[in-house]
């Protein structure tokens, strides 16, 4: 896949309001999260579409009073408004400044909430590459804005440095726990060899060929950067590498996993397990808080247990 592709927005500001490792997360989620409501083929208006349907109705109405107006039309005499219609068409004008002043606001919010969820997950994976051997800080690439998926060629399955560092569009698969690889939905839209290619990484494996389905999921994720399975790629590469002892380098996939798709059924395992990573990372603070989020996002997962115990054996308060 070559083509940059969207998210819709509340992917975007999940991620962003997951990855607000501190005091700004539950203010953003307040005056965030309940606007976000558009969701893919669906979403049929953006915020701009929305603002410039309220200045043409704004400039409708306003038209229709200087109709209505004496004096109107060249001339002519023009009906006198009774006190209660001109009441009316004033309060409808009100009504749609105060809807276009409110879209204007939301805009700022959401730009804001993108902005600085970017800048956080930035600053998470630089210093992951701190922690993980081998990775060259220089050679790390700029965090894309949340929402776009920046493709990138297909590349050796040797190695695991830090060179995974786009995001990746929506994976899906059915949570299980680690190691257990769970049905695949079907999926539209795959690739020639996608599903394939997917298979063979899966039975690397299951037959605990960690460092082999390490390489196979990496190669997967860079060659279908935005495919519908690639989600589900990165959180199974952060499996091999855990098992290789690897945690830097999983919670880097980890990360992947979760940023590209929160909510995607596997997102509340990605989400733990980044948790628990940077626990044993020594992260204790920013693990507190991503574990914290998994019960807050996900309160119906099976996930929040491993969270919990997670957040009780760091201490977390």
């Amino acid at each position: 896949m070559t083509g940059i592709r969207l998210m819709p927005p509340q992917v975007l500001l999940a991620a962003a309001l997951t990855f607000g490792l501190g005091a700004a997360a539950p203010v953003f989620a307040q005056n965030v999260g309940a606007s976000a409501t558009m969701s893919g083929p669906e979403r049929t208006q953006t915020l701009a579409d929305i603002r410039k349907e309220l200045d043409g109705l704004y400039a409708q109405v306003h038209g229709l009073k200087q109709e209505l107006a004496p004096g109107a039309g060249g001339g002519s005499t023009a009906p006198q408004l009774s006190g209660s219609v001109q009441e009316r068409l004033d309060a409808i004008t009100a009504q749609l400044q105060q809807l276009t002043n409110q879209t204007e606001e939301l805009q700022h919010r959401v730009s804001s909430v993108v902005q600085d969820g970017t800048r956080r997950i930035g600053d998470l994976n630089f210093r992951l590459c701190e922690l993980e051997k081998g990775c060259d800080i220089g050679k790390l690439k700029k965090t894309p804005l949340l929402g776009v998926a920046i493709p990138t060629q297909a590349g050796s399955g040797g190695g695991d440095q830090g060179q995974d560092q786009g995001l990746a569009a929506a994976g899906a698969a059915n949570g299980t726990a680690p190691n257990e690889m769970g049905t695949v939905s079907a999926a539209p839209d795959l690739a020639v060899g996608e599903q394939s290619d997917f298979d063979r990484a899966e039975a690397a494996l299951q037959a605990k060929k960690y460092q082999d389905a390490a390489n196979l999921f990496r190669k997967f994720a860079q060659t279908y950067t935005a495919g519908p399975l690639t989600g589900q790629a990165h959180f199974y590469r952060g499996q091999a590498l855990a098992a290789m002892g690897q945690t830097a380098n999983a919670a880097r996939a980890y990360l992947n996993s979760f940023s590209g798709s929160p909510d995607g059924p596997r997102a509340p395992d990605a989400l733990t397990q980044l948790g628990i990573s940077l626990g044993k990372l020594g992260q204790t603070q920013d693990a507190c808080v991503t574990l914290g989020q998994v019960k807050v996002r996900y309160p119906a997962s099976s996930a929040v247990q491993d969270a919990k115990a997670a957040r009780q054996s760091l201490g977390c308060k």
